[in-house]
């Protein structure tokens, strides 16, 4: 079986996922990327406000494509920013026997899905939620167009429970949905010794003590991650045994400090590539995303941090809350706003006081990410693959045996 994934360029967490997929006996892969960025070499982060050079392969162990964009203003901040008119030409003479599209929204995209819809089976990858949704005439509108949109798909792979519920209500039916773990390198991110000996100097380098109680926060400095919750947390909580890491860049950074300079507490530290975040994840007790959206559709972070085994805590705004966060278990879920805000004030509180709970939450978090690695998500791919491969037609989209 061929199977073709069209997406807008390389990123580490599908990188690893083609790799494995390219190894399946009786499969072969071709990857279509429609941005039209080199796979190599730094690129201008917007979001970060910084260069950006990822330090893990990312185009090795697969077959690969950058169809050319001819959009006049090319990048993904708008439905017309890919346009790749040899696309579908493209997959055809390759031969493709089923596609894999990751995002519909872009024009190529659209236009990719709407052509093979009929020819070839259509599967679909995306990890939108509800959970930015309002009432009104505009959501109403969008229901319907999203209905016509994912009427091009046959199987969705849902990520976790917020996005089955987002297909489900945009008229994709329970035998089209198949669920396949968003996943991070489990095993990278668990690691060795090494990495608790080389966060240790760290935090000894940081002033940190064995006393002290580290929360930590990564990621991109900007609204819809909210990093001034670890600001506002500390406010709440002066106990000087709290200690508050925020590590990224972005568009927040400098209005941060300037919050923050009174209170030596607070530690920032920069942007910190793919190959130093496990070290960076065990500078703390707990892991933060604290994420107000909209937008925050899973948080892989998470993922990583719980590799680490570390316990989180995240705002129900993060689509991953329900599928990995429990309560008290491998962490703690809070609704964004101030009542949320002093339930994890309370919860710290009583940390300060007894912290010893903390390394059962970190195996618990570990046990719980078992199911949602790349091996498991391979052997799905692969089990909907060879289901394909027996019916041979997409008119068996539907049947329940087929699955």
């Amino acid at each position: 079986m061929r199977l073709a994934i069209v997406t807008t360029h390389p990123i580490q967490y599908y990188a690893p996922l083609f790799r494995l997929l390219a190894k399946e006996p009786e499969l072969e892969l071709k990857v279509f990327y429609t941005w039209s960025q080199s796979g190599s070499g730094a690129k201008f982060d917007v979001d970060f406000g910084k260069m950006i050079e990822w330090d893990i392969p990312l185009l090795d162990g697969y077959d690969y494509a950058f169809v050319p964009n001819t959009a006049k203003d090319p990048g993904l901040h708008h439905f017309n920013g890919i346009r790749n008119p040899v696309l579908i030409p493209d997959i055809k003479k390759w031969k493709a026997d089923v596609l894999l599209m990751i995002g519909w929204n872009f024009r190529s995209h659209l236009a990719c899905m709407r052509y093979f819809k009929g020819r070839i089976p259509i599967l679909f990858r995306g990890d939108s939620t509800l959970l930015d949704e309002k009432p009104g005439l505009k959501r109403n509108l969008r229901r319907i167009f999203l209905k016509w949109v994912y009427r091009k798909v046959d199987y969705a792979l849902y990520v976790g429970k917020n996005n089955h519920d987002y297909f489900h209500i945009h008229g994709m039916l329970e035998d089209q949905l198949l669920w396949i773990p968003h996943t991070v390198d489990n095993e990278r991110f668990k690691g060795s010794g090494v990495f608790e000996q080389e966060a240790k100097l760290w935090r000894r380098n940081l002033g940190l003590s064995d006393d002290d109680l580290v929360l930590l926060f990564a990621g991109k400095l900007e609204p819809k991650k909210d990093p001034e919750f670890m600001i506002r947390l500390a406010k709440e909580v002066p106990d000087p045994r709290l200690k508050l890491i925020i590590v990224g860049n972005g568009k927040l950074e400098g209005e941060l400090k300037r919050k923050s300079t009174a209170d030596k507490r607070l530690i920032f530290l920069d942007f910190q590539n793919q190959q130093k975040m496990p070290v960076v994840y065990r500078l703390c007790d707990i892991f933060v995303l604290p994420s107000v959206g909209p937008g925050e559709t899973w948080g892989l972070a998470v993922n990583e941090a719980m590799a680490c085994k570390r316990p989180v805590i995240v705002s129900a705004k993060c689509g991953c809350a329900p599928d990995l966060v429990t309560e008290k278990i491998t962490g703690w879920v809070f609704e964004p706003g101030s009542a949320g805000d002093l339930k994890i004030k309370a919860e710290i509180e009583n940390l300060l006081n007894g912290r010893s709970v903390l390394v059962s939450m970190g195996e618990q978090a570990w046990q719980r990410l078992q199911p949602y690695s790349y091996t498991v998500a391979i052997e799905r791919v692969s089990q909907l693959l060879r289901t394909l491969t027996v019916n041979s037609q997409p008119s068996t989209v539907g049947n329940k045996k087929a699955l």
